[in-house]
């Protein structure tokens, strides 16, 4: 075991219900707990797990901010999503038996490394651990089309506000404000995600502030007028 390994129980932790299937029996829970045996630092700007790495587990993220991104072809580094307490990434490397994305820490972050041998393994057995691994992959192809619908027929406007929508209702589920965020990653990577120039970003979310939707100061941003911001991307709703 690392320095930076520590033991895990998904048992006692507050995260369960959010990466791990609900109403399962104790010995269930015991099992699990036998697999997700190993919890992970990572630092930040530090990478998890890097593109053409053999796959071998997935990650529960406890605590920080992740991102993932992949090489352009013009060379530059393309994010492809970010990442969050409560969510599970790594679920890339399963079609291939390797990673296709580098994920990275945006602030001091842990994990806990779940085996994917082990968890194919009990899934045969607990039916509600393999229905849970089902529902992630899905939910990752419906947020894969969601970005593709996002990128292919929004104006920047109405992408920064569906964004900014997204984060603080991903935070609100894990016990945070329903209307503040401290943005942990740059406003570049924003751009870089929905497909924006850094100065339109930042142009963007000037207007935002302007109009009263929205206060920043620094990388803390308040949603000061969710409904409006919905009506950019819903407009007459």
């Amino acid at each position: 075991m690392t320095p930076d390994t520590l033991k895990v129980a998904c048992s006692s932790c507050n995260l369960r219900e959010l990466c791990m299937p609900v109403g399962l029996q104790p010995d269930e829970l015991r099992r699990i707990d036998e697999i997700v045996a190993t919890r992970r630092k990572v630092k930040r700007r530090e990478t998890l797990f890097r593109s053409g790495e053999r796959f071998s587990s997935l990650y529960a993220i406890r605590t920080g901010v992740f991102k993932t991104r992949v090489m352009a072809a013009d060379g530059r580094d393309q994010v492809t999503g970010f990442q969050m307490a409560g969510e599970i990434i790594g679920l890339d490397g399963i079609v291939n038996d390797q990673h296709t994305c580098d994920a990275v820490a945006l602030e001091d972050a842990e994990v806990c490394v779940m085996p994917f041998d082990r968890i194919e393994e009990l899934s045969r057995e607990v039916t509600a651990l393999q229905r849970h691994v089902h529902r992630i992959m899905s939910r990752e192809i419906v947020r894969e089309h969601g970005v593709m619908l996002l990128l292919g027929s929004m104006r920047a406007e109405e992408r920064l506000a569906a964004f900014l929508l997204n984060l603080v209702g991903r935070l609100h589920a894990r016990g945070f404000s329903r209307d503040e965020v401290v943005l942990r990653m740059t406003r570049e990577e924003i751009g870089s995600y929905l497909g924006l120039k850094l100065e339109t970003v930042s142009r963007t979310l000037s207007k935002f502030v302007q109009e009263g939707m929205v206060e920043v100061a620094n990388r803390h941003v308040r949603i000061v007028d969710a409904e409006a911001l919905r009506l950019l991307i819903h407009p007459g709703n």
